[in-house]
């Protein structure tokens, strides 16, 4: 089924089950609050959310149903518990750091690399992306993410798949002028991880279909900077650390809470002529120089994840870049959002 969350005001939203084909949605007011509550009874309340999904793919009619508009529709998860962004495809890191004529880690093929984001403010998919200066050199990172239930410290690999619940598009946005100041100092990424977008519509690993096979998900992510295409890359390809995989070595040393969102790292591949979803290793594809500003005041990114049949699976994340003082006054939502994030065919 796919969800969503209601931008309705409070900082949690609405829980939505929305249609399969992105036309309808109504408000799951009789069955959860909130994604959240619902992530926090899962065993009882999905089959709950499921007959109303049913009925969302049956044309649906009557009072409790309106038609779908991305731009009414906050993040899945407006505030989650955990961000725990990994670095899944080694061709990305290795090509940002061969740029800049650093080695890899020796233990960058042995185990995932983890680090705590920030999820608790995280922006919709047509939010602006507010940038005060370009010489931070701002940079997006489209991914795949999964949502989890309740994960056991010490949980195996081979169960680990057990407590994925939902699935979600991210944009993680990295300052890259400051992530090296930052890992010099041995923390990790606080200030260089300026910002995070979800699409709208979070989906059950069913939704998937074949494309999901227990550990990938094998379906090519569409990156477009400036309605320019920016990487075409296919997302169970190269991908080193599996989703159960990057669940247990999340849950090695800790409990994780219903509602923790894992991310795959930017979706990248070997065959260079596919692309990048990132600036800066399109940057490095094309042996250009790294030091100058990436996402520019005015950019457009458009991140989108299609099924086989060509039809949208999480909705769009469709954002500009605005300077701050020149932020769009109706609540950050970029001009002509609504357009840019409809569902392809309702967009014509």
């Amino acid at each position: 089924m796919k969800l969503a969350s209601l931008n309705d005001g409070t900082r949690d939203g609405a829980l939505c089950v929305v249609s399969r084909d992105l036309k309808y949605a109504t408000v799951a007011y009789d069955i959860a609050p909130t994604l959240q509550a619902a992530l926090d009874d899962w065993d009882y309340l999905a089959p709950l959310l499921g007959e109303l999904y049913e009925q969302a793919n049956r044309a649906p009619s009557g009072s409790r149903w309106f038609e779908f508009d991305p731009c009414r529709f906050a993040a899945p998860l407006p505030r989650a518990y955990a961000w725990i962004g990994a670095s899944a495809y080694p061709s990305h890191m290795e090509r940002l750091r061969s740029a800049r004529g650093l080695p890899l880690p020796e233990d960058f093929r042995k185990e995932p690399w983890l680090l705590n984001g920030r999820a608790d403010a995280a922006l919709a998919g047509h939010e602006d992306i507010l940038l005060d200066d370009e010489a931070l050199q701002l940079d997006l990172e489209a991914e795949i993410a999964v949502v989890t239930g309740d994960v056991p410290r010490g949980v195996k690999r081979e169960r680990a798949g057990e407590h994925i619940r939902l699935f979600v598009l991210a944009n993680d946005l990295t300052a890259r002028a400051l992530v090296s100041a930052e890992l010099t100092k041995g923390n990790g990424l606080f200030h260089a991880k300026t910002a995070l977008a979800f699409a709208p519509v979070a989906v059950t690993p069913d939704e998937l279909g074949a494309a999901w096979d227990g550990r990938r998900v094998h379906l090519p992510l569409e990156v477009q900077l400036n309605d320019e295409p920016l990487g075409l890359p296919h997302a169970g390809t190269d991908m080193a650390f599996d989703f159960p995989a990057l669940i247990a070595a999340a849950a090695r040393m800790r409990d994780l809470r219903a509602g923790t969102i894992i991310g795959s790292g930017a979706v990248s591949n070997r065959d260079a002529s596919v692309g990048a979803c990132s600036l800066a290793e399109k940057r490095a594809l094309q042996e250009e120089a790294l030091d100058a500003p990436l996402l520019r005041i005015g950019d457009r990114i458009r991140i989108e994840m299609r099924a086989a049949d060509g039809q949208s699976i999480f909705g769009a994340i469709a954002q500009t870049v605005v300077h701050p003082d020149r932020r769009d006054p109706q609540e950050g939502a970029s001009s002509g959002a609504s357009s840019d994030t409809a569902p392809a065919d309702q967009a014509a």
